[in-house]
């Protein structure tokens, strides 16, 4: 299958409705589901070669986060949190209907797995922690649980030096006369994805940007930016804290890439994941850090051999 079918679907929130975008690959009839979630200002077009391989397999999903990519924009920005990124994948879930259920989430889509994880844990038992004020989400009475989890460099820590790094990016709203200088941007700023050859550089940058009244614009509302800014240390440890205990109660089989060099998911806070939850098996990439880019044949194949 060369090209998604590009589909949406209506979302709530505590403004009203807004549309999720996503695209679906493989038979629509199969059961058997793959939903892929991307990071912080990314899009679901991040999985194309992951979907072209695997939706032999699975019928393979790939949303546009609200705010990015062909999705709606929020009405109040505030909104841009993970909560309400994991009431809208229970919608999606719910209109997909899937058998099972694989998730393959790459930094924010990680931390998103990990809060649906909580709300399906407590739709099923009741028992679930008590997550942090911001971490609420409404849920249905059932929910469909994941089979195969893949965290793509991620985990319940996030590193105040990635922060910092992501905060200095996410604002940068310059503009580019031509799909060109979007490109070379790229080549500065996103070295860490370990990318090495021109092809993967444009597929990479593709849908990253728009164009729009003849410029070359980020393909995201850059009010995300006031949801990011507004976690205050305290509410990143609360939620830490959380994610923690969330992450050891997780009966998924779990997969984590870990980007060797990466600076927003350490070697320690690998070891304990895997000291947290005995189901967690590690695969680290050389020569990448935040986050392996799923571009590569070498790490589509990891996925593979973890999903099939």
């Amino acid at each position: 299958m060369s090209a998604p079918r590009v589909e949406s679907i209506a979302c709530s929130s505590p403004t009203g409705i807004h549309q999720m975008a996503y695209y679906d690959w493989g038979d629509p009839d199969n059961p058997d589901v793959l939903l892929c979630v991307h990071g912080l200002t990314r899009n679901g077009r991040d999985f194309d070669e992951v979907a072209k391989r695997l939706s032999k397999r699975f019928r393979v999903v790939c949303p546009d986060v609200v705010g990015r990519g062909l999705s709606d924009w929020l009405v109040n920005p505030a909104g841009y949190q993970v909560p309400q990124y994991a009431a809208d994948m229970v919608s999606l879930i719910g209109r997909l209907q899937p058998k099972t259920l694989n998730w393959v989430g790459t930094s924010m889509g990680g931390l998103i797995a990990m809060v649906y994880s909580a709300l399906v844990a407590k739709a099923q038992s009741g028992k679930a922690p008590v997550p942090p004020a911001r971490l609420t989400a409404s849920i249905p009475d059932s929910v469909v649980p994941i089979t195969r989890l893949v965290l793509n460099d991620v985990g319940p820590r996030v590193e105040p030096e990635s922060l910092a790094r992501i905060g200095a990016y996410l604002g940068d709203l310059t503009q580019y006369d031509s799909f060109e200088e979007g490109l070379a941007y790229m080549r500065q700023t996103a070295q860490s994805f370990g990318l090495q050859t021109d092809e993967q550089w444009e597929m990479f940058t593709r849908h990253y940007f728009v164009q729009k009244d003849g410029h070359w614009i980020k393909h995201y509302d850059p009010n995300i930016a006031m949801g990011f800014a507004g976690m205050t240390p305290e509410m990143m440890a609360k939620g830490e804290e959380y994610l923690w205990h969330v992450y050891s109660k997780i009966t998924s089989d779990i997969l984590v890439l870990h980007g060797v060099e990466s600076d927003l998911l350490t070697a320690e806070s690998v070891a304990r994941m895997q000291a947290s939850n005995a189901r967690t098996q590690v695969r680290s990439i050389e020569g990448v850090g935040h986050a392996p880019s799923l571009l590569k044949d070498h790490e589509i194949d990891l996925l593979e051999s973890f999903l099939v």
